[in-house]
């Protein structure tokens, strides 16, 4: 099972990265979303889990969480923007995956068997970083979040 991880999209679904994703059963949205049309771009490829990110602030982001956690084939994952408002102990309280987006950064980490994974920014490019997304294969161990530039 294949799932793909994008955040800080800010109103922009690149068609690559429309492509990257066509692969995926599922889809986590880590916020600053910027536009509803995203998600239900994203809902005609796969299920969507979406939090709210600090630039959703319009009516519409009301109805998305500030956290969820979600499961699949056996991982589980809990979603936030921005890492540093992270509320609880992730290995204590029993998840494989923190995702988070906020700092447009690709970053993959572990700590205490968690793994830490910030998609970096899909949306329009920022402070020259890379504009990336993630693709997981939760069949495959040890789990690695393979980063894909949607620019090269």
């Amino acid at each position: 099972m294949r799932v793909g991880i994008i955040s800080d999209t800010h109103g922009l679904l690149r068609p690559e990265a429309q492509r990257a994703l066509e692969e995926v059963a599922l889809i986590i949205h880590a916020g600053d979303v910027g536009d509803p049309e995203i998600l239900l771009k994203l809902k005609r490829i796969a299920p969507v889990f979406a939090v709210r990110g600090n630039v959703d602030t319009a009516p519409w982001a009301r109805q998305l969480p500030a956290r969820t956690a979600v499961a699949a084939n056996g991982a589980s994952f809990y979603v936030l923007h921005n890492l540093s408002e992270l509320d609880l102990r992730p290995d204590s309280a029993g998840f494989h995956f923190v995702v988070s987006g906020h700092t447009h950064q690709p970053e993959q980490t572990e700590k205490h068997g968690v793994l830490y994974i910030n998609p970096g920014s899909a949306g329009p490019r920022r402070f020259g970083l890379p504009v990336t997304l993630v693709k997981l294969n939760l069949t495959e161990r040890p789990w690695k979040a393979r980063y894909v530039d949607l620019l090269s």
